[in-house]
């Protein structure tokens, strides 16, 4: 059973697209030189646009903060905290009512050719393989019976059980 366990000293900090702030890269998986999956966070300090993704679906979970509203095109959405979103990468969208409030955020971006991913956020659970698992802490816990710290990120490909008081972000993704 594949199990990686990733902790902030693994991660890389990069500038935004559109230049407006810098992103953590937690984690990222390419074929032929093309994004099929990306995890990272981010903080939206202020309003403004987010960058373009052509070919990306995203989904976003406020985790700290206020939140704010992303609009554009046929999307208004509130991105409230603990809450996961989704949105097409390659539509302008703008963040507003952040009020000058830091909210920071948890982002999972998929090629679009893939099936959409699952993000839920859970804890003292037991997730059934079937794809790839990202676990995200959000606090102390353990996952099949490994100590894991607030940020670390857990890949797996089989079946994991949580337990403690940290809340997880759990994503399942496929891969082709």
């Amino acid at each position: 059973m594949f199990l990686h366990h990733l902790t902030p000293a693994d991660y890389r900090t990069q500038p935004w697209k559109n230049g407006r702030g810098t992103t953590i890269e937690l984690w990222r998986l390419e074929r032929d030189g093309q994004l099929l999956v990306r995890l990272s966070r981010a903080s939206v300090v202020e309003d403004g646009p987010f960058s373009l993704f052509p070919g990306i679906e995203r989904n976003l979970t406020v985790l700290s903060g206020p939140g704010f509203r992303l609009t554009g095109p046929g999307i208004d959405l509130r991105c409230a905290p603990l809450v996961p979103v989704a949105f097409p990468g390659d539509v302008v969208v703008t963040a507003s009512e952040t009020n000058g409030q830091q909210s920071d955020d948890f982002n999972v971006m998929t090629a679009r050719g893939l099936p959409k991913p699952q993000v839920t956020l859970t804890r003292n659970d037991h997730l059934t393989a079937g794809g790839t698992l990202a676990l995200y802490a959000l606090g102390p816990c353990e996952v099949n019976g490994q100590m894991v710290g607030r940020d670390d990120l857990i890949l797996t490909e089989g079946p994991a059980r949580l337990q403690g008081d940290g809340p997880v972000i759990a994503v399942r993704f496929q891969l082709p």
